[in-house]
Protein backbone atom coordinates (compact mmCIF):
# COMPACT_ATOMS: atom_id res chain seq x y z
CA UNK A 1 0.00 0.00 0.00
CA UNK A 2 2.86 2.35 0.64
CA UNK A 3 4.02 1.91 -2.78
CA UNK A 4 1.14 2.54 -4.45
CA UNK A 5 0.35 5.76 -2.30
CA UNK A 6 4.13 6.82 -3.61
CA UNK A 7 3.24 6.09 -6.78
CA UNK A 8 0.02 8.03 -7.28
CA UNK A 9 1.97 10.61 -5.38
CA UNK A 10 4.65 10.85 -8.64
CA UNK A 11 1.95 10.93 -10.94
CA UNK A 12 0.20 13.58 -9.58
CA UNK A 13 3.38 15.91 -9.50
CA UNK A 14 4.36 15.09 -13.03
CA UNK A 15 0.37 16.46 -13.97
CA UNK A 16 1.04 19.57 -11.95
CA UNK A 17 4.29 20.22 -13.79
CA UNK A 18 3.08 19.16 -17.42
CA UNK A 19 -0.09 22.17 -16.56
CA UNK A 20 1.66 24.44 -15.42
CA UNK A 21 4.05 24.15 -18.60
CA UNK A 22 1.29 23.96 -21.24
CA UNK A 23 -0.06 26.86 -19.46
CA UNK A 24 3.32 28.75 -19.71
CA UNK A 25 3.57 28.05 -23.45
CA UNK A 26 0.31 29.05 -24.76
CA UNK A 27 0.08 31.51 -27.51
CA UNK A 28 -1.29 35.28 -26.61
CA UNK A 29 -4.39 36.29 -28.03
CA UNK A 30 -4.59 38.32 -31.38
CA UNK A 31 -6.06 41.67 -31.67
CA UNK A 32 -6.52 44.06 -34.57
CA UNK A 33 -5.99 47.59 -33.39
CA UNK A 34 -6.12 51.69 -35.23
CA UNK A 35 -4.36 54.07 -34.11
CA UNK A 36 -6.17 57.27 -32.70
CA UNK A 37 -5.59 60.32 -35.24
CA UNK A 38 -5.94 63.69 -35.18
CA UNK A 39 -6.73 65.96 -38.40
CA UNK A 40 -9.08 68.43 -38.97
CA UNK A 41 -12.51 66.77 -40.74
CA UNK A 42 -15.51 68.17 -42.61
CA UNK A 43 -19.22 67.33 -40.61
CA UNK A 44 -21.34 66.52 -43.44
CA UNK A 45 -25.51 66.60 -43.45
CA UNK A 46 -27.73 65.27 -45.87
CA UNK A 47 -31.23 67.13 -45.65
CA UNK A 48 -34.39 65.46 -46.96
CA UNK A 49 -35.26 67.54 -49.63
CA UNK A 50 -37.98 67.83 -52.53
CA UNK A 51 -37.84 69.84 -56.21
CA UNK A 52 -39.47 72.96 -56.78
CA UNK A 53 -40.46 74.30 -60.58
CA UNK A 54 -39.64 78.44 -60.29
CA UNK A 55 -42.11 79.98 -61.67
CA UNK A 56 -44.85 77.49 -62.26
CA UNK A 57 -47.46 79.49 -64.51
CA UNK A 58 -51.27 78.50 -65.41
CA UNK A 59 -52.07 79.18 -68.89
CA UNK A 60 -55.71 80.19 -68.71
CA UNK A 61 -58.25 81.19 -71.17
CA UNK A 62 -59.00 84.94 -70.61
CA UNK A 63 -61.78 85.24 -73.47
CA UNK A 64 -64.58 82.88 -73.89
CA UNK A 65 -64.76 81.26 -77.07
CA UNK A 66 -64.44 77.67 -78.63
CA UNK A 67 -60.96 76.17 -78.41
CA UNK A 68 -60.27 75.88 -82.52
CA UNK A 69 -56.59 74.68 -82.32
CA UNK A 70 -54.47 73.13 -79.72
CA UNK A 71 -50.67 73.69 -81.53
CA UNK A 72 -47.90 72.35 -78.97
CA UNK A 73 -46.97 68.22 -77.62
CA UNK A 74 -47.90 67.47 -73.96
CA UNK A 75 -44.93 67.50 -71.88
CA UNK A 76 -42.78 69.05 -74.16
CA UNK A 77 -40.49 71.97 -74.17
CA UNK A 78 -42.10 75.73 -74.84
CA UNK A 79 -40.41 78.88 -75.43
CA UNK A 80 -41.74 82.43 -73.97
CA UNK A 81 -44.74 83.70 -76.46
CA UNK A 82 -44.64 79.95 -78.00
CA UNK A 83 -48.99 80.25 -79.62
CA UNK A 84 -50.39 76.98 -77.60
CA UNK A 85 -53.87 77.40 -78.21
CA UNK A 86 -56.19 79.02 -80.88
CA UNK A 87 -59.38 80.14 -79.66
CA UNK A 88 -62.56 81.06 -82.22
CA UNK A 89 -61.52 85.18 -83.46
CA UNK A 90 -64.51 85.72 -85.67
CA UNK A 91 -66.38 88.13 -83.21
CA UNK A 92 -63.62 89.66 -81.47
CA UNK A 93 -61.85 90.94 -84.76
CA UNK A 94 -65.60 92.10 -85.63
CA UNK A 95 -65.54 94.12 -82.30
CA UNK A 96 -62.33 95.49 -83.19
CA UNK A 97 -63.22 96.71 -86.56
CA UNK A 98 -66.19 98.40 -84.43
CA UNK A 99 -64.50 100.03 -82.05
CA UNK A 100 -61.61 101.17 -84.81
CA UNK A 101 -65.06 102.72 -86.92
CA UNK A 102 -66.28 104.34 -83.70
CA UNK A 103 -62.78 105.61 -82.79
CA UNK A 104 -62.80 107.39 -86.16
CA UNK A 105 -66.32 108.97 -85.93
CA UNK A 106 -65.36 110.11 -82.54
CA UNK A 107 -61.79 111.79 -84.30
CA UNK A 108 -63.83 113.51 -86.90
CA UNK A 109 -66.44 115.24 -84.21
CA UNK A 110 -63.19 116.13 -82.66
CA UNK A 111 -61.90 117.57 -86.06
CA UNK A 112 -65.55 119.43 -86.29
CA UNK A 113 -65.66 121.05 -81.99
CA UNK A 114 -62.42 122.34 -83.38
CA UNK A 115 -63.80 124.63 -86.08
CA UNK A 116 -63.86 128.10 -85.48
CA UNK A 117 -65.82 129.54 -88.46
CA UNK A 118 -69.07 129.85 -85.72
CA UNK A 119 -67.31 131.75 -83.61
CA UNK A 120 -65.67 134.11 -86.01
CA UNK A 121 -69.32 134.80 -86.90
CA UNK A 122 -70.32 136.16 -84.03
CA UNK A 123 -66.70 138.17 -83.39
CA UNK A 124 -67.69 139.43 -86.51
CA UNK A 125 -71.27 140.52 -85.64
CA UNK A 126 -69.54 141.82 -82.26
CA UNK A 127 -67.25 144.16 -84.43
CA UNK A 128 -70.07 145.41 -86.53
CA UNK A 129 -72.19 146.19 -83.39
CA UNK A 130 -69.30 148.09 -82.37
CA UNK A 131 -68.79 150.04 -85.47
CA UNK A 132 -72.35 150.79 -85.28
CA UNK A 133 -72.28 152.14 -82.08
CA UNK A 134 -68.93 154.18 -82.52
CA UNK A 135 -71.23 155.71 -85.59
CA UNK A 136 -74.22 156.46 -83.75
CA UNK A 137 -72.05 158.31 -81.02
CA UNK A 138 -70.22 160.35 -83.64
CA UNK A 139 -73.98 161.03 -84.76
CA UNK A 140 -75.06 162.20 -81.20
CA UNK A 141 -71.97 163.96 -80.46
CA UNK A 142 -72.07 166.25 -84.47
CA UNK A 143 -76.45 166.85 -83.85
CA UNK A 144 -76.05 167.75 -80.37
CA UNK A 145 -74.13 171.49 -80.92
CA UNK A 146 -76.26 171.87 -84.07
CA UNK A 147 -79.63 171.56 -82.22
CA UNK A 148 -78.12 173.54 -79.59
CA UNK A 149 -78.25 176.16 -82.30
CA UNK A 150 -81.31 175.37 -84.05
CA UNK A 151 -79.57 174.89 -87.13
CA UNK A 152 -81.45 170.98 -87.15
CA UNK A 153 -84.53 170.24 -85.29
CA UNK A 154 -84.53 168.46 -82.22
CA UNK A 155 -86.06 165.50 -83.45
CA UNK A 156 -83.02 164.96 -85.48
CA UNK A 157 -81.18 164.82 -82.35
CA UNK A 158 -83.78 162.59 -80.67
CA UNK A 159 -83.18 160.43 -83.97
CA UNK A 160 -80.09 159.53 -83.12
CA UNK A 161 -79.70 159.58 -79.21
CA UNK A 162 -82.23 156.61 -80.24
CA UNK A 163 -79.84 154.80 -82.37
CA UNK A 164 -77.10 155.25 -79.68
CA UNK A 165 -78.84 153.27 -77.23
CA UNK A 166 -79.82 150.37 -79.97
CA UNK A 167 -76.30 150.52 -80.75
CA UNK A 168 -75.08 150.23 -77.47
CA UNK A 169 -77.73 147.23 -76.86
CA UNK A 170 -76.58 145.53 -79.91
CA UNK A 171 -73.03 145.33 -79.02
CA UNK A 172 -74.36 143.76 -75.16
CA UNK A 173 -76.12 141.20 -77.16
CA UNK A 174 -73.01 140.82 -79.95
CA UNK A 175 -70.66 140.06 -76.97
CA UNK A 176 -73.20 137.62 -74.87
CA UNK A 177 -73.32 135.30 -78.15
CA UNK A 178 -69.52 135.20 -78.86
CA UNK A 179 -69.46 134.46 -74.75
CA UNK A 180 -71.74 131.57 -75.68
CA UNK A 181 -70.46 130.49 -78.71
CA UNK A 182 -66.93 130.23 -77.47
CA UNK A 183 -68.28 128.24 -74.22
CA UNK A 184 -70.23 126.14 -76.73
CA UNK A 185 -67.17 125.62 -78.58
CA UNK A 186 -65.23 124.75 -75.80
CA UNK A 187 -67.97 121.90 -74.18
CA UNK A 188 -67.66 120.62 -77.40
CA UNK A 189 -63.87 120.32 -77.98
CA UNK A 190 -63.71 118.77 -74.80
CA UNK A 191 -66.98 116.15 -74.98
CA UNK A 192 -65.02 115.06 -78.48
CA UNK A 193 -61.98 114.88 -77.00
CA UNK A 194 -63.25 112.66 -74.16
CA UNK A 195 -64.98 110.55 -76.82
CA UNK A 196 -61.79 110.16 -78.91
CA UNK A 197 -60.31 108.84 -75.15
CA UNK A 198 -63.53 106.53 -74.51
CA UNK A 199 -62.92 105.36 -78.34
CA UNK A 200 -59.11 104.95 -78.21
CA UNK A 201 -59.78 102.73 -74.79
CA UNK A 202 -62.51 100.42 -76.70
CA UNK A 203 -59.91 99.67 -79.67
CA UNK A 204 -57.22 99.19 -77.06
CA UNK A 205 -59.63 96.53 -75.43
CA UNK A 206 -60.57 94.94 -78.48
CA UNK A 207 -57.18 94.58 -79.97
CA UNK A 208 -56.56 93.18 -75.72
CA UNK A 209 -59.60 90.77 -76.46
CA UNK A 210 -58.72 89.80 -79.92
CA UNK A 211 -55.03 89.08 -79.10
CA UNK A 212 -56.12 86.62 -76.37
CA UNK A 213 -57.38 84.37 -78.74
CA UNK A 214 -54.05 83.66 -79.48
CA UNK A 215 -52.93 81.62 -75.87
CA UNK A 216 -49.20 82.51 -75.32
CA UNK A 217 -46.60 80.46 -73.11
CA UNK A 218 -45.64 82.99 -70.33
CA UNK A 219 -42.53 81.61 -69.75
CA UNK A 220 -39.79 79.45 -71.42
CA UNK A 221 -40.38 75.66 -69.40
CA UNK A 222 -41.95 72.10 -69.42
CA UNK A 223 -45.51 72.12 -70.59
CA UNK A 224 -47.63 69.79 -68.60
CA UNK A 225 -51.25 67.97 -69.45
CA UNK A 226 -54.02 69.65 -71.77
CA UNK A 227 -56.87 69.99 -69.44
CA UNK A 228 -59.58 71.10 -72.27
CA UNK A 229 -60.05 69.10 -75.43
CA UNK A 230 -60.30 71.34 -78.79
CA UNK A 231 -64.01 72.04 -79.30
CA UNK A 232 -64.69 73.26 -76.01
CA UNK A 233 -66.14 76.21 -74.87
CA UNK A 234 -63.46 78.01 -72.49
CA UNK A 235 -63.66 81.02 -70.74
CA UNK A 236 -67.23 81.70 -70.14
CA UNK A 237 -67.61 81.93 -66.72
CA UNK A 238 -64.11 82.25 -64.93
CA UNK A 239 -60.21 81.81 -67.25
CA UNK A 240 -60.66 78.21 -67.73
CA UNK A 241 -57.32 75.99 -67.19
CA UNK A 242 -55.93 75.00 -70.22
CA UNK A 243 -52.07 73.91 -69.34
CA UNK A 244 -49.37 74.52 -66.94
CA UNK A 245 -45.70 75.21 -67.73
CA UNK A 246 -42.91 75.10 -65.44
CA UNK A 247 -39.24 76.11 -66.02
CA UNK A 248 -37.44 73.70 -64.62
CA UNK A 249 -33.37 74.79 -65.40
CA UNK A 250 -32.75 75.63 -63.35
CA UNK A 251 -34.70 73.78 -60.81
CA UNK A 252 -34.72 74.57 -57.17
CA UNK A 253 -35.12 72.85 -53.87
CA UNK A 254 -36.73 72.94 -50.76
CA UNK A 255 -35.37 71.20 -47.63
CA UNK A 256 -35.63 72.21 -43.78
CA UNK A 257 -32.64 73.01 -41.85
CA UNK A 258 -32.60 72.13 -38.00
CA UNK A 259 -31.28 75.38 -36.02
CA UNK A 260 -27.98 74.01 -34.87
CA UNK A 261 -26.75 73.21 -38.12
CA UNK A 262 -28.42 76.72 -40.00
CA UNK A 263 -26.30 78.79 -36.90
CA UNK A 264 -22.89 76.58 -38.34
CA UNK A 265 -23.92 77.20 -41.84
CA UNK A 266 -24.86 80.85 -41.32
CA UNK A 267 -21.43 82.20 -41.93
CA UNK A 268 -21.56 80.83 -45.18
CA UNK A 269 -24.34 82.69 -46.42
CA UNK A 270 -23.35 86.12 -47.43
CA UNK A 271 -26.26 88.91 -48.35
CA UNK A 272 -26.00 91.18 -50.78
CA UNK A 273 -26.96 95.25 -50.09
CA UNK A 274 -31.23 94.02 -51.61
CA UNK A 275 -31.12 91.06 -48.80
CA UNK A 276 -30.37 88.31 -51.60
CA UNK A 277 -28.15 85.42 -50.84
CA UNK A 278 -24.63 85.59 -52.27
CA UNK A 279 -23.52 81.71 -51.77
CA UNK A 280 -21.33 81.18 -54.71
CA UNK A 281 -18.38 80.23 -53.10
CA UNK A 282 -20.41 77.40 -50.82
CA UNK A 283 -21.78 74.11 -52.89
CA UNK A 284 -24.23 71.66 -52.40
CA UNK A 285 -24.45 67.94 -53.70
CA UNK A 286 -27.75 66.44 -54.70
CA UNK A 287 -28.33 62.45 -54.72
CA UNK A 288 -31.60 61.05 -55.78
CA UNK A 289 -33.51 58.26 -54.86
CA UNK A 290 -31.94 55.82 -56.78
CA UNK A 291 -29.15 56.86 -54.94
CA UNK A 292 -27.27 58.40 -58.33
CA UNK A 293 -25.12 61.55 -57.45
CA UNK A 294 -26.66 64.84 -59.91
CA UNK A 295 -24.06 65.27 -61.75
CA UNK A 296 -24.29 69.48 -61.43
CA UNK A 297 -23.63 71.08 -58.10
CA UNK A 298 -26.03 73.59 -56.41
CA UNK A 299 -26.03 77.03 -54.11
CA UNK A 300 -28.21 78.27 -51.70
CA UNK A 301 -30.23 81.13 -53.23
CA UNK A 302 -32.85 81.87 -49.76
CA UNK A 303 -33.14 81.46 -46.63
CA UNK A 304 -36.77 81.86 -44.87
CA UNK A 305 -37.61 85.00 -42.39
CA UNK A 306 -37.92 82.69 -39.56
CA UNK A 307 -37.50 79.21 -37.69
CA UNK A 308 -40.62 76.90 -37.78
CA UNK A 309 -41.55 76.68 -33.80
CA UNK A 310 -43.13 73.74 -34.51
CA UNK A 311 -40.43 71.90 -36.14
CA UNK A 312 -37.21 73.61 -34.78
CA UNK A 313 -36.22 73.94 -38.22
CA UNK A 314 -35.91 76.91 -40.91
CA UNK A 315 -36.34 76.46 -44.86
CA UNK A 316 -33.74 76.96 -47.26
CA UNK A 317 -33.94 76.93 -50.73
CA UNK A 318 -30.85 75.85 -53.10
CA UNK A 319 -30.61 76.23 -57.06
CA UNK A 320 -29.40 73.86 -59.15
CA UNK A 321 -28.42 73.63 -62.97
CA UNK A 322 -30.75 71.40 -64.72
CA UNK A 323 -29.44 71.45 -68.20
CA UNK A 324 -30.62 67.70 -69.61
CA UNK A 325 -34.38 68.74 -67.44
CA UNK A 326 -33.55 65.32 -65.66
CA UNK A 327 -34.99 67.18 -62.44
CA UNK A 328 -39.21 67.84 -62.54
CA UNK A 329 -41.24 69.39 -60.14
CA UNK A 330 -41.93 67.05 -56.75
CA UNK A 331 -39.04 64.96 -57.00
CA UNK A 332 -37.91 63.54 -53.49
CA UNK A 333 -33.84 63.82 -52.96
CA UNK A 334 -31.16 64.45 -50.57
CA UNK A 335 -28.88 67.93 -50.77
CA UNK A 336 -25.75 67.14 -48.81
CA UNK A 337 -23.57 69.64 -47.65
CA UNK A 338 -20.41 70.58 -45.40
CA UNK A 339 -21.86 72.60 -42.21
CA UNK A 340 -19.04 73.32 -40.60
CA UNK A 341 -14.65 71.58 -41.08
CA UNK A 342 -13.69 70.52 -37.57
CA UNK A 343 -10.27 71.62 -36.82
CA UNK A 344 -7.53 69.27 -35.33
CA UNK A 345 -10.49 66.95 -34.19
CA UNK A 346 -9.50 63.58 -32.17
CA UNK A 347 -10.73 60.52 -34.42
CA UNK A 348 -11.62 57.67 -32.68
CA UNK A 349 -12.65 53.86 -34.83
CA UNK A 350 -16.40 53.17 -34.67
CA UNK A 351 -15.36 50.10 -34.28
CA UNK A 352 -13.61 50.35 -31.33
CA UNK A 353 -16.43 51.50 -29.63
CA UNK A 354 -18.59 49.28 -27.08
CA UNK A 355 -21.59 50.42 -24.78
CA UNK A 356 -21.30 49.25 -20.97
CA UNK A 357 -24.31 50.15 -18.89
CA UNK A 358 -25.03 53.32 -20.80
CA UNK A 359 -21.14 54.35 -21.22
CA UNK A 360 -19.31 54.21 -24.06
CA UNK A 361 -15.91 52.46 -23.35
CA UNK A 362 -12.70 51.24 -25.55
CA UNK A 363 -10.09 49.11 -25.19
CA UNK A 364 -6.67 50.65 -25.09
CA UNK A 365 -3.38 48.62 -25.88
CA UNK A 366 -0.97 50.15 -23.41
CA UNK A 367 2.82 50.02 -23.94
CA UNK A 368 3.99 46.30 -23.24
CA UNK A 369 0.71 45.50 -25.54
CA UNK A 370 -1.28 45.38 -22.15
CA UNK A 371 -5.35 45.77 -22.30
CA UNK A 372 -6.67 48.66 -20.46
CA UNK A 373 -10.20 49.90 -20.58
CA UNK A 374 -11.51 53.64 -20.66
CA UNK A 375 -14.75 55.83 -21.22
CA UNK A 376 -14.44 57.84 -23.58
CA UNK A 377 -17.03 60.84 -24.39
CA UNK A 378 -17.97 61.34 -27.81
CA UNK A 379 -19.32 64.03 -30.17
CA UNK A 380 -20.09 63.94 -33.89
CA UNK A 381 -19.47 60.79 -35.86
CA UNK A 382 -17.65 61.32 -39.57
CA UNK A 383 -17.95 58.17 -41.63
CA UNK A 384 -16.93 55.16 -39.71
CA UNK A 385 -15.37 57.50 -36.96
CA UNK A 386 -16.59 59.44 -34.19
CA UNK A 387 -14.46 62.61 -32.95
CA UNK A 388 -13.89 61.66 -29.16
CA UNK A 389 -13.86 64.85 -27.17
CA UNK A 390 -12.27 63.01 -23.76
CA UNK A 391 -10.86 59.60 -22.95
CA UNK A 392 -8.62 58.70 -25.41
CA UNK A 393 -5.66 60.71 -27.44
CA UNK A 394 -3.87 61.21 -30.80
CA UNK A 395 -1.32 57.83 -30.91
CA UNK A 396 -3.28 55.46 -28.34
CA UNK A 397 -4.15 52.17 -29.97
CA UNK A 398 -7.58 50.90 -30.11
CA UNK A 399 -8.91 47.28 -30.68
CA UNK A 400 -11.36 47.21 -33.32
CA UNK A 401 -10.90 42.95 -33.78
CA UNK A 402 -10.82 40.55 -30.90
CA UNK A 403 -12.50 42.24 -28.84
CA UNK A 404 -13.98 39.34 -27.14
CA UNK A 405 -10.95 37.60 -26.43
CA UNK A 406 -9.19 40.73 -24.60
CA UNK A 407 -9.59 41.72 -21.01
CA UNK A 408 -8.56 44.82 -18.80
CA UNK A 409 -5.03 43.85 -17.73
CA UNK A 410 -4.60 40.75 -20.24
CA UNK A 411 -1.29 40.67 -22.63
CA UNK A 412 -2.29 40.63 -26.04
CA UNK A 413 -0.51 40.50 -29.12
CA UNK A 414 -1.67 43.46 -31.88
CA UNK A 415 -1.94 43.77 -34.91
CA UNK A 416 -2.37 47.00 -37.43
CA UNK A 417 -5.26 47.93 -39.23
CA UNK A 418 -5.67 48.84 -42.48
CA UNK A 419 -8.31 51.81 -42.12
CA UNK A 420 -7.86 55.65 -42.79
CA UNK A 421 -9.60 58.22 -41.67
CA UNK A 422 -11.81 60.48 -43.33
CA UNK A 423 -10.30 63.63 -44.88
CA UNK A 424 -12.74 65.24 -46.90
CA UNK A 425 -16.20 63.30 -47.18
CA UNK A 426 -17.98 60.88 -45.06
CA UNK A 427 -21.25 59.15 -44.26
CA UNK A 428 -23.05 62.08 -43.31
CA UNK A 429 -25.85 62.62 -40.22
CA UNK A 430 -29.07 63.29 -41.60
CA UNK A 431 -30.67 66.76 -41.28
Amino acid sequence: MLAVALSLAIVSCDRAKAGKDAKAAAPLPSVVVAEVTQRTVPLVRDFTARTEAVPTVEVRARVAGVLEQILFKEGSEVKAGQTLFRIQPEEYAAALESARAQLAKAEADLVRAKDASVVDRARATLDQRRADLEKARRDVARYMPLAAARAIPQQDLDTAQSQEKVAVAGVEVAEAVLRDTELAQRTQIQLATAAVRSAKAAVTQAELSFGYTNVVAPISGIIGKIQVDRGNLVGKAEPTLLATVSSVDPIYVDFPVVEADYLRLAPKIKLDSMGRVQAADYRLELFLTDGSEFPHKGRIVFVDRALDAKTGTISVRAEFPNPSKVLRPGQFARVRGVVESRQDAVLLPQLAVQDQQGSKIVLVVEPGDKVALRAVTLDERVGDFYIATKGVKPGDRVIVEGVQKARPGMQVKPEAASSTPPTATGTPKAG
